[in-house]
């Protein structure tokens, strides 16, 4: 055993085989009685040595897909869920940090799920830490329009992610971080989280590095969507107002949430024609509230917002692919067209730039395409552009494809993880992957994450020199068993979205 000391008190942590882990930490109070719906207050210091060898309760949240399909234990959720966790080599010197944001469509999901384990990470040389943050309602429902008292709660889940961050900051070093080598990186909502936290203010200074997979700051509702979903939680509920909210066991404030989305995976078609955006199954996430995030989130990275902070952004080629499990509607041309013209006014032109480029693919196939260009790759490239200026620019494209569930995922939404955290043979993570995983791939895509957050670039051991992405040459690597360079335009389909 190894004991630090933090802001709040004596921590003791647990050998592992590469170091030393330090779980359960808190670096809030919990949000919890009349701290619901408010931002994180500092945590409680203590006295003694508090032993820091289990994890801290997670997010409430519903049942996920993911535990059914991976068979995961479900964790404890409770709303007293703000705690982090710490893998270092050794509590010595000054290593890089990395700080992990989890995803789950900002419903679902925990920072100290097996899948993000950091043991690699420490076997290589980095302090990493993953955090849980509010989840739902619970961290992204923005009361201001029912009562002006909450205004600013449908950030309070960001609001926890900056609080950790500031926590990193006055605390790492004693873990053997350096406190000014932070690169903060995260998946789908964490992606997401992560791209808004490089257009706010409240963030500047807290990280030198940033990784984005699959999510940018389209993810971002704007507040008259916000208000809207509040008011109509708030009917859902039974409650008259905040009070009343307050007044509700969580379990009730969860069945509220299942009934919001559950009308809205009602009628697929409606629900994206409504709000011109599948991201309206994603009801709860932060807002463009003009406060903590900006009304243009893009514009304020453009203007330099993130000043110094060199990125690493990138998507995998099938991203869509997971989601369209969940849609068993049949796709024809016809439909194609349709879901088209839903997101974008310009069906027809976008379905034909796309046969153009998919040839004799099923009209299935050529929507998945659609779909993980405009939730996924498009918003990339937007968040590369606006950053180039302001610090260095990484790309990659995650093509590898897995042969799971008869190849149907093929390279689909957070199929890279288990290669970042190299856990691709954990056990249970082969529904996924399949059994044969390449290790050769998880040594390219977890050895450029380390070298990026120890140096500054993404190299690849043994492998090509990985460009900067730049406005006048889309430099980004293709991550597969043979990783290469690529230039990831396509001007063809980026005209048709934009016409």
């Amino acid at each position: 055993m190894t004991e630090v000391s933090t802001t709040q008190g004596a921590l003791r942590g647990t050998a592992t085989d590469h170091g030393w882990k330090f779980l359960g930490v808190p670096y809030a109070a919990p949000p919890v009685g009349e701290l619901r719906f408010r931002p994180p207050a500092a945590p409680a210091t203590w006295e003694g040595v508090r032993v820091a060898d289990s994890f801290g309760p997670i997010a409430p949240q519903n049942p996920s897909m993911m535990d059914a399909i991976t068979g995961a234990e479900p964790e404890t959720p409770g709303e007293d869920c703000l705690y982090l966790n710490v893998w270092t080599p050794n509590t010595e010197g000054s290593r890089p940090v990395m700080v992990w944001i989890h995803g789950g469509g900002f419903q679902i999901g925990s920072g100290s799920s097996p899948i993000y384990d950091g043991e690699a990470f420490a076997r290589d040389g980095v302090v990493l830490v993953s955090l849980n943050y509010r989840l739902g309602e619970l961290g992204f429902m923005e009361l201001g329009a029912i009562d002006p008292d909450y205004a600013g709660s449908g950030n309070n889940g960001l609001r926890d992610q900056i609080c950790a961050l500031e926590w990193v900051r006055d605390n790492i070093a004693v873990f053997g971080g350096d406190p000014g080598n932070v690169t903060v990186f995260g998946e789908s909502a964490g992606s997401m989280s992560v791209s808004l936290l490089l257009a706010s203010d409240a963030a500047t200074g807290l990280f030198r590095r940033a990784i984005c997979e699959s999510g940018g700051v389209n993810a971002a509702s704007t507040a008259e969507a916000a208000e809207t979903l509040a008011a109509q939680y708030l009917a859902e509920s039974g409650a008259d107002d905040v009070a009343g909210l307050l007044a509700l066991p969580v379990e009730d404030l969860m069945a509220v949430q299942s009934k919001v989305l559950m009308e809205r995976f009602a009628d697929v078609e409606a629900t994206i024609e409504a709000g011109g955006d599948p991201l309206t199954f994603l009801p709860f996430r932060p807002v463009t509230d003009g406060g903590l995030v900006p009304l243009d989130p893009l514009a304020a990275i453009a203007s330099g917002s993130a000043p110094g902070v060199d990125v690493l952004v990138g998507y995998n080629a099938d991203e869509w692919k997971l989601f369209a499990l969940m849609d068993a509607s049949p796709i024809d041309d016809e439909t194609l067209v349709r879901r088209l013209d839903m997101v974008s006014g310009n069906g027809a032109a976008l379905a034909d730039a796309y046969r153009t480029m998919g040839g004799d693919a099923p009209a299935k196939d050529l929507l998945n395409n659609a779909f993980t260009d405009l939730l996924f790759r498009r918003p990339a490239a937007k968040l590369l552009h606006a950053q180039t200026s302001h610090g260095a620019t990484y790309a990659y494209r995650f093509s590898w494809q897995s042969p799971s569930m008869g190849g149907m995922l093929g390279a689909a939404h957070a199929m890279e993880l288990p290669f970042v955290f190299d856990l691709a043979h954990m056990p249970g993570i082969e529904v996924l992957v399949g059994p044969d995983a390449p290790q050769v791939l998880a040594d390219s895509v977890h050895g450029a994450w380390v070298a990026f957050a120890t140096e500054g670039t993404p190299s690849l051991p043994g492998g090509p020199q990985w460009e900067r992405w730049t406005h006048d040459a889309y430099n980004a690597i293709d991550l597969d068993e043979h990783c290469r360079p690529i230039l990831d335009a396509h001007d063809t389909v980026d005209a048709a979205w934009e016409a």
